[in-house]
């Protein structure tokens, strides 16, 4: 039955696709493409994290793993096998220092990792990796003989392979891979490649950044993963100056723009991004790099900053008074056809008190399926309400999301002296009894108010409020809880409906890292509860 209700929502091009990848396979070809020879004007882009310690070990996801020689790690998971692959570690903070060391490294790969295997050669790790290595060459290196061979075959195997079964930001970074490409090489198949990937880069730039910048996925670390793309591939029509439209560069650049200004609104005082859907920190660019890099683009923020801003296509709200920052999901867990990095989150909400996270949600921490992918899907790791202690969004496996929430009655009201934002969700009325869960929140300048209701029969509602492992438990009470922030200030969380508990949680804020906190948990009394969290000046 959940594969049943998981594929309804497919496309059912995304269906034909699944079946043509598993029946069809493309054929090695020995293909040696000659190069553009361009290599100046590159502006250096942000990098991430180095992932090659000492030339011996490989540190992916926070696991650190010694070198072997087969390019596979049994051990390890399917994620972090992947990243062995992007090369990234070509482009990371400090690099290899040594180019022949990047060569042997290449060149190992090249030998040991055979023409259309897995992993090596699924197609989103072939489009990283192809990016990569022409960053690599471009700042200065030079791709041998038989790497720029083997990188020939990749880009054709590419181009034969594409993800139209998964779509979202694995198919645009198939499409990047294919623009990196076609300027990359000259000649009859790298126009083809040009042509391809730009198709698929533009078509999917309309589908899949929505009118106010926010991406289809909703989660903040895919969003900036994807504008960082983007931002590439200005970096390289500037290089290859004639060779892409000024349309298509015109796209890019409004884009662009508005998917800053969505991630600037989707960014906490500490500068790192909130946790909707899967997000980790140290994946993604920070947003500040970010905004750096495509200012050396040329692109600045057109738009100023609002305290108060809703963003009603991607379906969230960012309050920013003086003492406190807080963003509220009134959204879409994500795209009907690719819910893959959607969590049960509908409703949830992330509050920093004086520059302090303080509420956060769960995190991500792995993607392989088992308990922990299920608790950091679901409901509960979130600063929402569960009921019947179900997810209110159908969850399972790493990827999969069968009947999901959907937003409805949503109120944005902005008053002089406060805002008031109220939503309910569909994603219980599967349930007997079919129940809907109505939240409201209040928010002045030293209070905020956070009102569950569930309308409809139900047995038991929790709604759960997770604080950051930073927050200290100064004194609790039946009805209230004093805490103090890392930075001396404290806050009161009061009850005036429900009833309170204090339970253990953990917070996720990187991959592979997983850390014990506390949660608030306040069971709803005739389907009610209601929170005042007070700030003490």
């Amino acid at each position: 039955m959940l594969y049943l209700l998981t594929i309804r929502y497919l496309r059912i091009s995304q269906i034909f696709y699944r079946v043509i990848r598993y029946i069809h396979k493309p054929k090695k070809i020995d293909i040696f493409l000659n190069l553009s020879n361009q290599r100046a004007n590159l502006i250096d882009p942000p990098r991430n994290r180095d992932s090659l310690c000492n030339n011996t070990h490989f540190n992916f996801l926070n696991q650190s793993v010694k070198i072997n020689t087969s390019w596979f790690y049994p051990k390890q998971s399917k994620l972090w096998n992947y990243n062995i692959h992007y090369f990234d570690f070509l482009n990371t903070i400090n690099g290899l220092k040594s180019k022949q060391k990047c060569q042997k490294l290449m060149s190992d790969w090249v030998k040991k990792n055979n023409y259309g295997e897995n992993p090596a050669w699924d197609p989103y790790p072939t489009s990283l990796r192809i990016v990569n290595w022409i960053f690599w060459h471009l700042k200065g290196n030079t791709l041998d003989e038989n790497l720029i061979r083997s990188l020939s075959q990749q880009s054709f195997w590419l181009s034969r392979r594409l993800e139209f079964h998964i779509m979202g930001n694995h198919l645009f970074a198939n499409g990047k891979a294919l623009v990196f490409a076609g300027l990359f090489f000259s000649g009859e198949k790298g126009i083809k490649f040009l042509s391809l990937g730009l198709k698929i880069v533009n078509s999917e730039l309309k589908e899949q950044v929505l009118e106010d910048g926010g991406h289809i996925e909703r989660s903040p670390m895919y969003h900036s993963i994807i504008l960082k793309d983007l931002l590439d591939l200005l970096n390289l029509a500037n290089l290859y100056k004639g060779k892409i439209s000024k349309y298509s560069i015109r796209l890019w650049r409004d884009k662009a723009k508005a998917m800053l200004f969505w991630i600037k609104n989707m960014t906490h005082p500490d500068g790192e991004i909130a946790f909707f859907n899967d997000a980790a920190f140290g994946i993604a660019i920070r947003p500040e790099e970010l905004i750096s890099y495509a200012k050396r683009l040329g692109i600045e923020d057109i738009k100023t900053q609002k305290k108060i801003q809703y963003q009603a296509s991607s379906g969230y709200a960012k309050i920013n008074k003086d003492n406190y920052f807080a963003i509220i999901d009134i959204a879409k867990i994500g795209p009907d056809y690719q819910p893959g990095h959607a969590h049960a989150d509908s409703l949830s909400f992330e509050l920093s008190i004086f520059g302090k996270r303080v509420f956060i949600n769960g995190g991500t921490s792995l993607y392989e399926s088992g308990e922990i992918r299920d608790y950091e899907r679901g409901t509960s790791s979130h600063n929402t309400v569960a009921v019947n202690g179900e997810n209110s969004s159908e969850v399972w496996s790493s990827f999969r999301v069968a009947r999901r929430a959907y937003p409805f009655n949503i109120d944005f009201n902005e008053k002089k002296d406060s805002v008031i934002i109220s939503c309910a969700h569909n994603g219980y009325k599967r349930l007997k009894g079919k129940p809907i869960h109505v939240r409201k929140w209040i928010f002045t300048d030293d209070e905020i108010i956070i009102k569950d209701q569930i309308q409809g029969r139900f047995n038991n509602a929790t709604a759960y409020f997770h604080l950051h492992p930073s927050i200290s438990l100064l004194r609790a009470s039946d009805s209230a809880c004093f805490f103090q922030l890392n930075n001396g200030r404290e806050i009161k969380l009061g009850i005036t409906n429900g009833d309170m508990s204090i339970k253990d949680s953990f917070y996720s804020p990187e991959f592979g890292i997983r850390k014990k906190t506390k949660c608030l948990a306040v069971d709803l009394v005739n389907g009610k509860s209601e929170l005042k969290v007070s700030l003490f000046q």
